[in-house]
């Protein structure tokens, strides 16, 4: 998750100044104009296939539009929230474009229609004198629950000034209540880390405030992206387009919400985790539900069921979009037929509901449409699943599948069965990635060249850049956009230099991009067109090292992280064991490094280590998060070495700062590294790259 840095004079002048200093936000965006001077508009087959795809659309179901405005009560006081480092946290002004009456051909018709509907902000009324929500001040909905003294906070949005933002505006709008419990409702930071700006640790510690979430919680919140954290916040900038003008031709929604917000992520550990896979708990007069529901849209997650009030919150395992089976950012293919199941057992646990609210979108009413949609998705989610495979056991390859499996067409008349996050084409190939992994048997492709070894092979069967460039001139004309970017990518990767070829194949993408009702597919394509164009963007990102985020890893996580930070080519020869003690906690690691390799294991300490280290783990988090170094703990008294720091020093030298900047197509890096001072052994938090 990326924190951008917005230009201080701009903040202090106000939106308007804001929008001219702040690169994301786009001037021409209400002219509809292209802010790229090599910006192409839809194409004549963009805009056939646009036609063909408003024609299949079931725009007569306006329930969508009803439901997203029912119950609102009052505007967000204001669209930009401060964050309290001294730039904008939100900004949903800068989509204000979008509210014109105006067919934006650039962006998919399906699209255009969610990313309107997630213009709906402020403060709304789930269930009369009962549940209310927030939206529109960051991906997810926050929402209050009054209880008979207090609020009950379900998923307090990703940053802190945001959620302290809505609490206000709650309190101010309907009357002043303490925060007596949160929810997590699962494992992904959108849905815990604006917790500290609603509560104070003091009153969760002295157990005036309680903090709910599903088994193993804190665990599975850092576990997921920290080992590949750098790659994965890289891969969010393009399938986020974090650093994408806001533009008809650029970013125009995230699909769950219009996009992250860019404060300060917190945590405060729960204090109760729901353990069963059934679990009742009443907090303030509020008798809930709980449903766990491991291995769904996140590795731990939990639906709430209110009996009293036959209302059902789904998280975010439906929501008013099809999700990722895989998410483009990376991380491990998720279970669609567990989550199909999991659905179905709600719907069977609680068929009674009358109001369905999740942590995204809007709520349906009424029995019929809550289950309609309930059944929806997870008829969709099975669908996927098992006839996925029913085509791999006939020979469809992972590489075949997206170009074979079809919906049927009684879902596909569904909104809520739509493309917006997830793509169907992505799912179907991750499901067959999950049970038969990423070969397609095609001996082949066991061992592929790199694409800049076989890139100068096809450019010199085809005679050369010339007829390359024409053919994909040609192609590009006719519409065969795929087939274009096909070819010529092994033109770039041959010839990073031929800004012609690396234009043609941004107007491939673009065109693409254009086509795209998966905002992951659309922003991909028009982030990586961008940067063919003019190469990666120059924007700096905040050091927000989270002493939340931070500390919540375990030692054995980041020792295991020291040791994919290590260059392996470096410790060639490299032979020694170092203990480290933290007695704070009693933990003890023995620390080995054999044949280039970082080992170690928690329990154990070697009587013959050439280094023993011994300081707090309170103090070990100050380094992690480059607060301190340890010569500084050493000076200050907190740090003990003992032994030969020869082993110390070899490893702080062949430790290697991650950036995510790294190039997808070679020539494009063209801006300066963004994360700069970090100190030895520090773990950045953008490799924390929490998200859905």
């Amino acid at each position: 998750m990326k924190i951008l840095c917005m230009a201080t004079a701009a903040l202090l002048l106000g939106t308007s100044a804001f929008a001219q200093t702040n690169p994301l936000v786009d001037p021409y965006a209400a002219k509809n104009l292209h802010f790229h001077p090599q910006g192409k508009l839809p194409s004549a087959a963009t805009l056939a296939m646009r036609e063909r795809i408003a024609a299949t659309l079931p725009f007569t179901d306006t329930r969508d539009l009803e439901e997203a405005r029912r119950g609102f009560i009052a505007p967000l006081p204001s669209n930009t929230v401060m964050a309290d480092a001294g730039h904008i946290a939100w900004d949903l002004e800068s989509y204000k474009w979008l509210e014109q009456e105006r067919d934006f051909t650039s962006i998919n018709p399906s699209l255009q229609r969610m990313a309107r509907l997630n213009m709906n902000a402020g403060l709304y009324e789930v269930l009369p004198g009962k549940i209310y929500q927030v939206r529109g001040l960051d991906l997810t909905n926050i929402t209050f629950v009054k209880g008979d003294t207090g609020w009950i906070v379900f998923d307090p949005l990703t940053t802190q000034e945001p959620a302290r933002f809505a609490l206000k505006f709650v309190n101010d709008t309907l009357g002043k209540r303490p925060v007596v419990a949160v929810v997590y409702s699962h494992s992904h930071i959108d849905h815990f880390g604006g917790v500290r700006g609603l509560v104070d640790e003091a009153d969760v510690r002295a157990g005036r405030v309680q903090i709910i979430a599903p088994e193993n919680f804190m665990a599975e919140a850092i576990s997921e992206n920290v080992f590949a954290g750098n790659a994965m916040s890289r891969r969010s900038r393009i399938q986020y387009a974090t650093i994408l003008r806001r533009s008809p031709f650029g970013h125009v929604d995230q699909s769950l919400g219009k996009n992250v917000s860019a404060g300060l992520p917190t945590l405060i550990a729960p204090t109760r985790e729901v353990r069963k896979d059934i679990e009742d708990i009443t907090i303030d007069g509020v008798k809930m539900v709980f449903q766990n529901t491991p291995d769904t849209e996140a590795p731990v997650q939990m639906h709430t069921w209110f009996p009293e009030w036959k209302a059902f919150w789904s998280a975010e395992n439906v929501t008013a979009t099809i999700h990722n089976v895989y998410t483009l950012r990376g991380a491990p293919v998720r279970n669609s037929m567990e989550w199909a199941k999991q659905i179905n057992r709600s719907m069977n646990l609680f068929p009674d509901m009358e109001v369905m609210f999740a942590s995204h979108h809007w709520p349906r009413w009424g029995n019929a449409r809550a289950l309609e949609v309930l059944r929806t998705q997870r008829d969709l989610y099975a669908h996927m699943h098992s006839h996925t495979l029913h085509l791999a056991n006939q020979g469809v390859t992972i590489n075949q599948i997206h170009n074979v499996y079809q919906v049927p067409r009684s879902l596909e008349q569904q909104w809520a069965a739509r493309s917006y996050h997830g793509a169907l084409s992505n799912n179907v190939r991750a499901i067959i990635n999950r049970y038969l992994g990423y070969w397609d048997g095609n001996p082949a492709n066991l061992e592929p060249p790199s694409p800049t070894d076989i890139g100068p092979i096809f450019v010199q069967m085809m005679g050369g850049a010339g007829p390359m460039l024409a053919k994909g001139r040609d192609l590009n004309e006719s519409g065969r956009y795929r087939e274009s970017a096909q070819i010529l990518q092994h033109l770039v990767y041959a010839e990073p230099t031929n800004q012609e070829g690396r234009n043609l194949l941004a107007d491939a993408f673009e065109q693409l991009g254009y086509q795209s009702e998966s905002t992951s597919f659309r922003n991909s394509y028009l982030q990586l067109a961008a940067e063919l164009r003019s190469g990666i963007a120059d924007v700096t990102a905040i050091n927000s090292s989270s002493p939340d985020i931070i500390s919540a890893m375990t030692t054995a996580q980041w020792l295991d992280f020291l040791g994919i930070s290590m260059d392996a080519r470096k410790a060639d020869g490299m032979a020694w064991t170092v203990n480290l003690i933290t007695p704070d906690n009693g933990e003890k690691f023995k620390i080995e490094m054999s044949n280039s390799t970082l080992n170690n294991i928690e329990g154990f300490t070697d009587a013959k280590a050439a280094l023993t280290i011994t300081l707090n783990r309170s103090d070990l988090t100050q380094v992690m998060m480059g607060a301190k170094t340890f010569e500084q703990l050493e000076k200050e008294g907190k740090a003990r070495f003992e032994g030969d720091r020869k082993p110390f020093n070899d490893l702080r030298s062949i430790l290697t700062v991650f950036t995510p900047d790294f190039e997808i197509f070679p020539g494009t890096r063209n801006a300066r590294a963004v994360q700069t001072g970090v100190k030895p052994f520090q773990v950045p938090l953008q490799s924390l790259s929490l998200s859905e």
